[in-house]
């Protein structure tokens, strides 16, 4: 992207407002230059989110800022709960936090079933051998703003993080707009309830098997590749 296209702080604050939940500690979220200030603990006192203008990383925060305000307010408060309740402590708590932050996405679907895939990492059972139910019915959204930037430069293994959300039949049929806000409300009442308590609970999943995300998963024996899709753990 050229620097004449670059979007100013102040047009991604338009954006923020019109996000009228980017609000933290009942302060509207702002966007200031970096400091050596702590990251979490000065957003959560001031609302102010550091900021490098023309910084991809940056950039795709302030977007999910916009696009998850209630989400990522929430996780900001957890962050801060957590280091309190740590006395400073990095923790498994903390480091979830992180890795749904950096790399998150939200797996939403009405089929248990096909969630279940996701978690006992049967990638070819779920991305081929059910392609036409999770083309119908499962959406997945990235959250995590690291995880935009390593799609700048796309990767076989790339994989994200996931929340597993069960929705109603009608989601899929929504706009998306509706599906965002869904998210939004969702994510930030899992993070309030105290998840995730450490990186096991978030579900790592390859992005270049997602249907119409690349097109050499179009067919069968791309699927075959366990160095993109592991077996992995298995619960």
């Amino acid at each position: 992207m050229g620097q004449g296209a670059w979007p100013s702080p102040q047009a991604l604050e338009g954006l923020l407002r019109d996000a009228s939940a980017a609000v933290v500690g009942g302060l509207p979220v702002r966007l200031v230059g970096a400091s050596a200030e702590r990251y979490e603990q000065r957003l959560f006192a001031t609302g102010e989110l550091a900021h490098r203008d023309g910084h991809w990383h940056d950039l795709f925060n302030a977007l999910a800022w916009a696009c998850f305000p209630r989400a990522k307010a929430q996780l900001n408060a957890a962050h801060v709960m957590a280091w309190d309740a740590s006395g400073g402590q990095r923790g498994p708590r903390r480091d979830a936090l992180t890795l749904f932050d950096e790399s998150g996405l939200v797996v939403a679907c009405p089929r248990p079933e096909l969630l279940g895939l996701v978690q006992s990492f049967r990638w070819k059972d779920l991305f081929w051998d059910r392609r036409a139910e999770v083309c119908r019915s499962l959406r997945v959204f990235v959250f995590g703003h690291a995880l935009y930037e390593k799609l700048l430069a796309p990767y076989p293994s790339i994989t994200g993080h996931a929340l597993l959300l069960e929705v109603d039949e009608c989601f899929a049929d929504r706009p998306l707009g509706e599906q965002l806000a869904m998210v939004d409300a969702a994510v930030a009442h899992r993070l309030a309830q105290g998840w995730p308590v450490s990186p096991r609970e978030l579900s790592p999943l390859p992005v270049q098997g997602i249907p119409g995300w690349a097109p050499e998963n179009e067919t069968a024996s791309f699927y075959d590749d366990a160095r993109i899709f592991r077996s992995g753990r298995r619960r």
